[in-house]
């Protein structure tokens, strides 16, 4: 019978025992180390983003024109007027049917292109910089060439409309048309990023899957549905939520497009253009902190809804 050997004095265990007083003080030192490392990022974090987004629920329960330093707590009451507000809930109307215009077609474009250019193309790099020039382009810049583009007497879109025969349009001045102009535009301007997001999402699927579907007699059709698409949901799921909180954020294109105006008939009055004409017209300050707080929260609703929807949908293996 062999004796026992002792676990101290085994050479193939680890001289220092995790539970150990020794093991406690290195995991502390560790993580000591790790968060000097995070601490410059958890100071801008800190100060640019969680302490303004804290100030401004603080703000939204104070009546103030930010001229005046006399702030008057009113608690929840620019909640309850919001809510009454008839405008404000137009304003959600038209941000939603702007999202729900937006973002299916951004998504969709854009795999489409990014299917296209994973093909063998004769100046392949050539059109992926084309698509993701206007994405880099300065919205600004964007807004007032689409402006030309969709003027009623000379612009470029009425100019191909006489092509086929069909009268003009007044673009910019019909309400029927306002929400479409945005739309297009905004489309055109970020499709190139999330068709560089969609293909490397197909560059790094393994080649194999796909000589084997060949192997066993699968049509293109086929392969993109049991292959392709599945092994691509988690990038159409980070695109579909980045596509979301950015058309929920839309104002530059209006503001731009329309002169500083919501459009005709203020078809085109989206929530944050309805922030902004509270603070920077009205000077109500307070009023539009607790708008930009129920934007907050819509958007946290609509994202918990996606990832709610991931986790039966998105294959991340």
């Amino acid at each position: 019978m062999k004796p026992s050997v002792s676990l101290a004095r085994r050479p193939d265990l680890p001289a220092r025992v995790p539970g150990s007083r020794l093991g406690r003080r290195k995991l502390w030192a560790d993580h000591a180390l790790a968060y000097c490392f995070l601490l410059p990022t958890l100071l801008v974090l800190g100060t640019f983003t969680l302490y303004p987004v804290g100030r401004a629920f603080v703000l939204s329960l104070y009546d103030w024109d930010m001229i005046s330093p006399d702030r008057q707590f009113i608690l929840f009451d620019n909640y309850r007027e919001l809510f009454a507000d008839p405008l404000f809930w137009k304003s959600v109307r038209n941000t939603v049917m702007y999202v729900l215009g937006t973002v299916p077609l951004e998504i969709g474009i854009a795999l489409g292109v990014a299917l296209l250019l994973n093909r063998s193309l004769s100046f392949r790099a050539f059109y992926r910089l084309a698509f993701f020039i206007p994405y880099i382009t300065t919205v600004v810049a964007i807004a007032m060439v689409w402006a030309w583009i969709y003027h009623d007497q000379w612009g470029l879109l009425n100019y191909i409309l006489s092509w086929f025969h069909l009268p003009p349009q007044k673009w910019l001045l019909d309400p029927k048309w306002t929400l479409f102009t945005i739309i297009v535009m905004s489309i055109w301007k970020t499709v190139g990023y999330n068709t560089v997001i969609f293909l490397a999402g197909l560059q790094n699927m393994d080649k194999e899957l796909y000589e084997a579907a060949r192997v066993d007699g699968a049509n293109s059709r086929q392969v993109f549905w049991h292959i392709t698409w599945p092994l691509l949901t988690p990038t159409t799921f980070f695109v579909s939520i980045t596509a979301m909180i950015g058309a929920f954020k839309v104002f530059t294109e209006i503001y731009v497009l329309y002169g500083g105006k919501p459009g005709p008939l203020r078809v085109a009055t989206t929530i944050v253009f309805y922030i902004y004409e509270k603070a920077w017209t009205e000077y109500r300050m307070g009023y539009a902190s607790a708008s930009a707080y129920i934007l907050f929260f819509m958007v946290l609703a609509v994202t918990m809804v996606q990832f709610w929807y991931a986790r039966r949908r998105v294959h991340y293996s």
